[in-house]
């Protein structure tokens, strides 16, 4: 008899694990879609009500009739979140049962040495590997890589970048790219590592890369959020903002990416601390954005490009997101980003949606590429990366190389085609 026991426990086990019936008692993430107007009230009533996560939109004023909500839940509010979602008829389907198991999976076996191989590049790496990534890359690099200390976080973390600089032309132009301004969008510093190493292996080697490096330094910032990467390191997984401190409140953190002083604090943003869009007291109030502030203001007559990578959704964004307004060159920047979707898709066979921020998703305003644009830096985007809500923030490793490689090709058509459009002739670069 006992044997015939376990042996039903084993098939009622399979057969929950293959129907999906188990996953709530996981974290697992949901996509809902609501069809009605009530249904949008009792969505983002639950969102606020419960302990959730909303992946996207990133906050309940986003929600809308007939549009994917992507929520992540943990096994605390599975119960209860998905007898209201029956309650009320919503739409709901589980999109990803085996959040644990993928975290667990991209934190171990990390390689601590870039040296080991390429393989290195295909791993996400914890803040010491980053530090320790960034000090090998300075040190194996003295003559094209250097070390600048841009500030230091909340918490007294550095805010390092390496400036990629292979000649003394003089009165030469920059492009500067930062990563992981949002902590849990753990592909983006990835992507930061990954373009450091080819723009060191491939310059000479590949013509594009090495046109757009002859004629222009790069600063890039692999982790503007070092508090915030840390924390979902060790504590959460999911955190968004910085871990700042403030009085009369529990809530910590800044959303840095409503930081800046670009209609800052109006629609689509919050004053509410507890809110994952919370905008901060004032521009610039926390020590990550004023740094990076701080250094584009020094350097802005030499920076022509600014980038922030971010995740996910596969989209190719340029100002504004804070308003409806068009950009003064809002026809350069969108055949700009036409031209890097249409080959993204031609090379990856992968979709990358493009326009400028406030109409492609949604108003956003306190955004770094708004302020660097209004700054005068008139070439600013902002990337999101792989993918378009499969796996989400969670992306695996073995998805790494594909998505660096699409914002790689991004990057590489909008730099060419600003060197193009403000360099003399005599040093635009062969684009054939």
């Amino acid at each position: 008899m006992a044997t015939l026991f376990i042996l039903f426990v084993f098939m009622t086990l399979d057969l929950l694990l293959k129907t999906g019936h188990c996953t709530e008692t996981r974290d697992h993430v949901l996509s809902i879609t609501p069809k009605t107007q009530e249904q949008v009230d009792i969505l983002k009533n639950m969102t606020t009500q419960y302990q959730t996560v909303l992946w996207q939109p990133v906050s309940p004023l986003y929600i809308k009739e007939e549009t994917q909500v992507h929520l992540f839940v943990p096994t605390n509010s599975s119960e209860t979140v998905t007898h209201l979602l029956q309650k009320h008829g919503i739409m709901h389907d589980v999109m990803l049962a085996n959040v644990n198991e993928l975290i667990e999976m991209q934190t171990k076996n990390v390689s601590t040495d870039p040296r080991s191989g390429a393989t290195f590049y295909e791993r996400y790496h914890n803040l010491e590997g980053i530090y320790d990534w960034i000090n090998k890359t300075t040190h194996d690099n003295p003559n094209t890589v250097k070390l600048i200390l841009v500030g230091s976080s909340y918490q007294k973390r550095p805010l390092y970048a390496l400036k990629l600089s292979m000649n003394n032309k003089p009165d030469k132009k920059a492009m500067w790219i930062d990563c992981g301004i949002h902590a849990r969008e753990w592909i983006a510093p990835a992507f930061c590592l990954w373009f450091v190493h080819y723009s060191l292996s491939f310059y000479k080697y590949n013509e594009e890369i090495t046109s757009i490096l002859d004629n222009m330094d790069v600063y890039v910032l692999p982790v503007m959020n070092p508090d915030g990467y840390k924390y979902t390191w060790t504590k959460d997984r999911m955190w968004r903002k910085n871990r700042s401190l403030r009085k009369n409140t529990d809530c910590i953190g800044v959303d840095l990416n409503r930081n800046f002083d670009a209609n800052w604090c109006t629609q689509g943003a919050s004053r509410d601390p507890c809110t994952e869009i919370y905008c901060g007291a004032f521009p610039e109030s926390e020590p990550e954005s004023q740094a990076v502030a701080d250094f584009l203001r020094s350097h802005k007559d030499s920076v022509q490009i600014y980038l922030s990578i971010h995740s996910y959704s596969q989209m190719l964004l340029f100002p504004y997101s804070c308003t409806l307004d068009e950009a003064e060159n809002h026809n350069d920047l969108l055949e700009m980003v036409k031209e890097a979707s249409q080959k993204i898709r031609r090379y990856y066979r992968n979709i990358y949606s493009y326009g400028p921020g406030a109409k492609t998703i949604y108003l956003a305003p306190g955004g770094s590429d708004d302020w660097a644009y209004n700054l005068g830096i008139k070439y600013s985007f902002t990337f999101e990366l792989q993918d378009r809500g499969r796996y989400g923030f969670l992306l695996p490793h073995h998805l790494i190389s594909t998505a660096c490689n699409e914002a790689l090709t991004a990057v590489k058509t909008i730099a060419l085609k600003v060197i193009e459009k403000t360099q003399p002739a005599t040093s635009s670069p062969r684009t054939g």
